[in-house]
C-alpha cells in the first residue's frame, strides 16, 4: 500500500523545548530560595502574586548557577520589581 505510514523512513530527533525545561538543582544551590518561595505560597494561600519578590529572587539564583538561561527579568514577568533609578539620580537636561 503505498499511501501507508512507513516510520523508518525518517529518522526522529527529539530535542528539548525551547521554554520549561531544564536542569534540577542536584546540589541543592538554590534550595534556601526555593523554600523560601514555596513557604510564602503556603502562607498565602497559594497566591503566587503575593509571592512575586521571592519567585524572582528564585528564578535569579537559578540563572546565576547555570541552572536556566539567563533571561531579562522583565521578559520573565518582573520588570516592575527592578530596582528603577530614583529621581534625585536623574540628570536634568
Amino acid at each position: 500500500m503505498s499511501t501507508a505510514m512507513n516510520f523508518s523512513s525518517k529518522s526522529f530527533r527529539p530535542r528539548a523545548p525551547d521554554k520549561g525545561s531544564f536542569p534540577l538543582d542536584h546540589f541543592g544551590e538554590c534550595k534556601a530560595f526555593k523554600e523560601k518561595f514555596m513557604r510564602c505560597l503556603k502562607d498565602n494561600s497559594y497566591d503566587n502574586s503575593l509571592c512575586r519578590l521571592q519567585s524572582k529572587e528564585y528564578l535569579e539564583c537559578r540563572m546565576d548557577n547555570q541552572l536556566m538561561a539567563k533571561e531579562p527579568l522583565e521578559k520573565l514577568g518582573f520588570k516592575d520589581l527592578l530596582d528603577k533609578p530614583s529621581q534625585e539620580n536623574q540628570v536634568k537636561p
